[in-house]
């Protein structure tokens, strides 16, 4: 599927607001081309980045009152591993849904879009977490990350790629192409201390395998990773936007110079996080922004890259989900979002 954003605006996730209409409403308002369904991490500790796709994975025990998830190992498991293979292999999409006490954006933008029909939509963009991400993160009862067991690193795998598939089969309904984000923003310390057992050819086939089902189902792919981050590995691992925060790290991905040129003639995208979600939205304007993307790509057009090609192929996005902010600075981050959009597309 030939993608040409062109300079088109979408969101990450995350917002801080706890009304989902007022949520819905300002991504239709600032972002219609490529709007979003919202997640909404402070209405419930299940919206978070982890727990809103745990549900139905085995032994996954969520303690409402200190928010905290965590899978139990060490108890009887083979049930609950059995009753999970048993849906994936007969591609029972239903049973891994993402039901409303663990998002209320998923249905409230449906019901949106549903009543109003908006015209203006390109593609309609859904979000999961990462395996990568979702198994570091998430620890078992001994703290130790479940990522570094093999049994359930394979149920995170195939659990993340049945939420990817059940988002796109709920809203294929809808008529419009689809974008499914799978976010891997745990990958900024790869490399480092921290992950130093962390295998780059894991890295690659665990989220390729994330990317290929959402290809076969006719979706197009992203990965946001908001730090620096090894870029080529998103590349090889299939996806066809890559998302990063532009403000803070514009220069980084023109470090791979070769396989980003490469990236973007094979029909890539890259997500400009442009707008930064962080305190530093009150001293910029759009005029300011849009000056600052243009010396990021002037910059990696000056290693050899068509810069038409670049402008072509560029999303601008925030550099990161907003839910961390105030309402006010989350909302000052779309306007200022959509300002930059529609003038870079003028």
């Amino acid at each position: 599927m030939s993608f040409n954003p062109q300079c088109l605006a979408t969101g990450i996730g995350s917002f801080p607001h706890d009304d989902v209409t007022r949520a819905c409403d300002l991504i239709m308002e600032t972002i219609p081309e490529i709007p979003i369904w919202p997640q909404l991490p402070r209405v419930d500790f299940r919206e978070q980045m982890e727990p809103q796709y745990s549900e139905v994975f085995p032994n996954v025990v969520l303690d409402n009152i200190k928010e905290k998830m965590y899978i139990d190992t060490s108890g009887e498991t083979t049930t609950e591993l059995e009753k999970f293979y048993e849906n994936y292999m007969s591609e029972n999409i239903d049973y891994f849904k993402i039901s409303p006490e663990f998002s209320r954006g998923i249905y409230a933008m449906e019901k949106n879009l549903a009543e109003n029909k908006p015209s203006s939509i390109q593609f309609l963009k859904s979000q999961v977490t990462g395996p990568v991400t979702f198994g570091l993160a998430t620890v078992d009862e001994n703290k130790r990350a479940i990522y570094y067991n093999d049994i359930y690193r394979d149920i995170v795998i195939k659990g993340i790629t049945m939420k990817a598939r059940w988002l796109l089969d709920r809203f294929k309904k809808l008529g419009y192409a689809q974008i499914c984000f799978v976010d891997e923003p745990i990958l900024t310390g790869f490399g480092s201390s921290t992950y130093v057992s962390l295998q780059r050819s894991d890295v690659v086939s665990d989220l390729n395998e994330v990317v290929e089902a959402i290809h076969t189902d006719g979706g197009l792919v992203g990965t946001h990773c908001c730090g620096n981050t090894e870029w080529p590995i998103i590349m090889d691992a299939g996806v066809d936007i890559i998302s990063f925060d532009a403000y803070e790290f514009g220069e980084t991905i023109a470090y791979y110079v070769e396989q980003t040129k490469s990236f973007l003639e094979k029909g890539g995208v890259l997500a400009w996080g442009i707008v930064p979600t962080s305190e530093k939205i009150r001293e910029e304007t759009s005029d300011s922004l849009i000056k600052r993307l243009k010396e990021k790509v002037e910059h990696l057009s000056s290693k050899g890259i068509d810069k038409n090609l670049i402008w072509d192929k560029c999303l601008v996005t925030p550099s990161c989900g907003t839910g961390s902010l105030s309402i006010e600075h989350s909302e000052k981050v779309f306007y200022t979002l959509s300002e930059v959009s529609r003038a870079l597309r003028k």
